[in-house]
């Protein structure tokens, strides 16, 4: 029986946009939504109450690989699961750890069995299946796991391409058969979420996606991008998969992305986001704003006592100036990461729900059109 409904809301009359909600376990998450990344159970520099608080996020992400080498399962099963041991109530979602075996190029072999790779903690060698990832995602309790494939580099070749979507499809498979055999851990249901590949080659994305849509799961994931590709090829692979995908489950685009990427794949009928960009590089002084993108660290900010951004819904951003913060990166003072972590999770929140205020209005694509040009100029 499935467990999470997506309810359609709204879909705007211009676009592909759309609003809806997502149940889970631990709670509805109103569409579309960002995602923060908790990598290793943590958001980083930012704490739990804060990113409820603060940033009013609905939904953090964990991730297998991480979890799995630190702290390692049994810890987290001794817990009670992950959500008791980083005391978050709220729903997650867990990477299958894909994408970071993929960056392992150095480390891993990828076999019909699975991923062969070396851990870059300690160098001790594991292999991930698509079957032991849904048993480390049971344990760990999240509410939407994802399945285990293989992430593609960019560019690829074509027949590598083909190779590994269908290697993708048959552990797609084997997850599946995994994931349905056996049950949650903590006694509330969890969603198992089957990854679209195909690079950047239409036939394959095509292929992919019905592959995906005949597996009739809950929630539907778009991976393999943003991972170098030029974002026109991006937005068109994305296009060709939410014309395929079904309109009744939930559209998810791992990793993406930029500000600007994000506002124009819900225009082309996404509901879920998740990136690193706005907590890594605010961590280097990069800002995210209504107006542009500040580099906080550049001299120009030192004597500004504006508030970092003035139209965000942001207390950070109103009540902290850019002189200050400015300050606190030169001084290499922690509470700095803290301020622009907040600030820039918060604006992309912000945009998400601005985006579903717009949708529901009928005014999505005009607000979009004016603002993306102003999201990627640097101030």
């Amino acid at each position: 029986m499935r467990f999470m409904i997506f309810k359609l809301e709204t879909t705007d009359p211009k676009s592909r946009a759309r609003t809806g909600v997502v149940k889970t376990a631990h709670g509805d998450i109103q569409t579309p939504i960002f995602m923060p990344v908790g990598t290793q159970g943590t958001v980083k520099a930012i704490s739990q109450d804060q990113i409820e608080d603060d940033i009013k996020a609905q939904i953090i992400l964990g991730n297998t690989y991480h979890l799995y080498l630190r702290p390692k399962t049994d810890i987290i099963a001794k817990a009670g699961g992950l959500h008791k041991f980083i005391k978050w109530d709220k729903p997650i979602l867990t990477d299958s750890g894909g994408y970071q075996v993929y960056s392992l190029s150095d480390r891993r072999k990828i076999k019909e069995a699975g991923a062969y790779f070396s851990s870059h903690v300690d160098g001790s060698k594991h292999l991930f299946t698509p079957e032991n990832v849904v048993d480390i995602q049971r344990v760990i309790g999240a509410d939407i796991i994802m399945a285990f494939d293989e992430c593609t580099p960019y560019p690829c070749d074509y027949n590598y391409a083909k190779k590994s979507l269908a290697l993708t499809h048959r552990w797609l498979d084997r997850g599946i058969a995994q994931f349905d055999s056996t049950e949650p851990h903590y006694g509330y249901h969890q969603i198992w979420a089957p990854i679209v590949q195909g690079s950047t080659y239409t036939d394959l994305r095509k292929q992919s996606c019905e592959y995906v849509a005949s597996r009739d799961r809950e929630l539907n994931a778009i991976g393999g991008l943003s991972v170098g590709e030029p974002h026109h090829e991006m937005y068109a692979m994305t296009e060709v998969c939410t014309n395929i995908l079904p309109e009744d489950k939930p559209r998810y685009l791992m990793g993406v992305g930029l500000p600007e990427n994000i506002l124009e794949c819900i225009g082309l009928g996404i509901d879920m986001f998740d990136c690193v960009l706005p907590t890594r590089n605010a961590r280097h002084g990069l800002l995210y704003t209504s107006e542009g993108v500040i580099n906080i660290k550049n001299a120009k900010w030192a004597d500004d006592f504006s508030p970092i951004d003035p139209n965000a819904d942001n207390k950070f951003s109103l009540t902290y100036t850019k002189a200050y913060l400015k300050h606190l990166f030169k001084v290499n003072e922690m509470f700095g990461f803290t301020i622009a972590s907040i600030h820039n999770l918060r604006f992309y929140l912000w945009l998400v729900e601005t985006a579903r205020e717009k949708i529901i209005s009928g005014e999505f694509v005009a607000w979009k059109d004016a603002l993306i040009p102003k999201l990627s100029q640097r101030l």
